[in-house]
């Protein structure tokens, strides 16, 4: 399928999502949302693939939201009989980012705004060090949308995510990584291979395991119930030892070879 907004591929068992409005710094719109959403889900149903990259073309992963359209909207919502409802279920791209097979972010440059929030539920995130990222909603009068408020200060601290959410400013790629906010930071030339490496070594993991430690990073960091927690893992590893792939581990390393994954 030809999309208007993303340029997709698969290279093994990764599938590849280029954001393609490089005019527009890659400036997100609901057409690119829906065409993200679109691919992904595909690509969760086709177990041929293991692990879903994510891109920029051009100086930009993804400048923030597309603001052509935000005068008109804020005449609108000027206006109560034709105002846009307070409650969009924009958090459903959350969950769903955060049930996707996983998911690796590779910045290439401004990651600003919804640019930033979108990728907050990925896996992995790996910048270049001519990324820039923000999440820029206050310079907009706006709130961090996308349960950022939320994620941000999981994954970085309280202290960090308010600094960052009341300022705006833009955090340079190797305090990102001092930060957590990313997990390694490299040239641009090399960007796209180290995020491609990282995508592969994940996608050729047993794919129905990566799944549920995904499900179990999900819960259990919340969850202040150490014995829920635990239940939780014994189900799932239960399950696991029965699985073919963990035949496959045993006999490849007794054999002193790689283990082939993925083959049911």
């Amino acid at each position: 399928m030809t999309y208007e907004h993303i340029l997709t591929e698969t290279r093994d068992r990764v599938g590849i999502i280029r954001l393609n409005r490089p005019e527009k710094l890659n400036a997100w719109n609901f057409v690119m949302s829906g065409e993200i959403v679109d691919q992904i889900t595909k690509w969760n149903d086709d177990d041929s693939i293991g692990a879903i990259m994510m891109t920029g073309v051009g100086r930009a992963f993804c400048a923030g939201a597309d603001i052509g359209g935000f005068a008109e909207r804020a005449e609108q919502n000027a206006k109560p009989s034709e105002a846009e409802p307070l409650s969009r279920g924009g958090g459903d791209l959350t969950h769903f980012l955060r049930r996707s097979k996983p998911t690796i972010a590779a910045i290439n440059g401004f990651a600003v705004g919804v640019g930033l929030t979108m990728i907050l539920p990925f896996d992995v995130r790996i910048a270049s060090t001519e990324a820039k990222l923000s999440i820029r909603f206050i310079k907009m009068g706006l709130i961090p949308e996308l349960g950022s408020t939320r994620i941000l200060a999981n994954l970085i601290g309280l202290g960090p995510a308010t600094d960052m959410c009341l300022t705006g400013r833009m955090v340079p790629a190797e305090e990102a990584l001092q930060l957590g906010l990313v997990t390694e930071v490299t040239s641009p030339e090399d960007l796209e291979a180290t995020a491609f490496a990282k995508a592969s070594e994940i996608a050729n993991n047993p794919t129905s395991v990566v799944m549920m430690i995904k499900e179990l990073l999900l819960r259990n960091p919340m969850d202040p119930d150490l014995e829920a927690v635990m239940e939780r893992e014994n189900l799932r590893d239960q399950i696991a030892r029965r699985q073919a792939d963990h035949k496959e581990a045993i006999s490849a390393f007794l054999a002193k070879r790689e283990p082939n994954f993925n083959q049911n």
